[in-house]
């Protein structure tokens, strides 16, 4: 079995921080490869003013300018001050307080890549009125119109092994984000935009698994709501750069070593079977591998903090170094990470830790 699909991780996922200018603002990756992006993720980092604390979401499949709020129920508005462009190797952003508010406010983003726009595999109950997807790095974003009864939709990734999901009901303010992950398995969902435990409910996944073209959504609303315009984000795992998975929490300050088979960029995490944070990680922000928390982002309305949750990005994996409850409590946790480098390339090379 080949190590990695995938030797360069930034041709598919990149992490980008910025300072805002409060004005028109081009963004370009640090990398060395260029991206056009398909999915923008991003959030204020320092302020707490009104605005700068929600984190934002713009993707290709809907448009620019067309925002949805991940700390929050609200359906998409459009924001023409907002992300305005994806570009080859970045994006461009106006004055709007989750983008670009002013000179003294600092910024992180999170970056896919999907691309292709046509020949979809699968025969679903409901055809997407539109879609961009990437079997080589497994991501796709599906837009379709929900029916409010259980049905099929295509993924695009080529297998069966999803990951993740993640979906939106984009017209109704008061249905939530629903989150599909294999460690939870199809009977059970989890909201991203909440601290609640998983539930387990056939309203979400129908009790049914993904197969290697199609994924299976419920009669709620929050995943299939009826005349209803829906996005979702799904996700599969490739070895050497994505990874959707579980730990065991001890509470402990030898915390558990998680093997991902990649040195992170990227990793969020939620205790699954207990009410707390979603809790997001990335490697562009200070604080890893010391004895200093890193800074990292709660999906909630909050500026980024440090407060003691140690954990390491290591060369195949993360070391948490902390009893916190948010992440290593006496729990389950679920967890999805990309990868800044492969623990081993497709010729047999080795990286480094950080």
């Amino acid at each position: 079995m080949a190590y990695t699909t995938i030797d360069n991780p930034e041709l598919y996922f990149q992490v980008k921080t910025y300072t805002g200018n409060g004005s028109t603002l081009s963004i370009t990756f640090d990398g060395d490869e260029d991206m056009q992006p398909d999915l923008n993720w991003t959030k204020g980092r320092g302020s707490t003013a009104e605005g700068i604390m929600n984190h934002g979401v713009v993707d290709s499949v809907r448009g620019v300018t067309k925002t949805l709020r991940p700390d929050t129920y609200g359906a998409e508005q459009t924001e023409s001050n907002s992300l305005t462009s994806f570009d080859s190797d970045g994006y461009t952003v106006e004055e709007n307080g989750k983008w670009n508010y002013s000179v003294s406010d600092t910024y992180v983003s999170w970056n896919w890549k999907a691309g292709t726009t046509s020949g979809i595999a699968g025969s679903p109950s409901i055809t997407p009125t539109s879609y961009s997807f990437n079997s080589t790095s497994g991501f796709s974003i599906i837009k379709f119109d929900g029916t409010g009864s259980a049905a099929t939709l295509p993924h695009g990734l080529g297998t069966s092994d999803i990951g993740m999901m993640i979906i939106k009901n984009t017209a109704d303010v008061d249905e939530g984000w629903s989150v599909f992950h294999k460690s939870l398995g199809n009977t059970y969902g989890i909201k991203l935009n909440g601290t609640s435990a998983a539930s387990d409910d056939t309203k979400y996944w129908n009790d049914t698994s993904p197969t290697s073209t199609l994924f299976t959504i419920g009669d709620g609303g929050e995943v299939n709501g009826s005349s209803n315009t829906m996005i979702a984000y799904c996700f599969a795992e490739k070895q050497g750069y994505s990874k959707f998975g579980s730990y065991e929490g001890n509470g402990n300050a030898d915390g558990p070593f998680v093997y991902t088979g990649f040195r992170p960029a990227f990793l969020l995490v939620k205790p699954a079977d207990a009410d707390d944070n979603w809790v997001m990680f990335d490697s562009k922000r200070l604080g890893f591998n010391s004895s200093v928390s890193p800074y990292y982002n709660y999906i909630a309305r909050t500026a980024e903090t440090t407060d003691d949750l140690l954990l390491e990005f290591l060369a195949n994996g993360f070391k948490i170094r902390d009893a916190g409850n948010t992440v290593n409590r006496t729990s389950t946790f679920i967890y999805m990470a990309f990868a800044e480098a492969p623990f081993v390339n497709s010729n047999g090379v080795p990286n480094n830790a950080r």
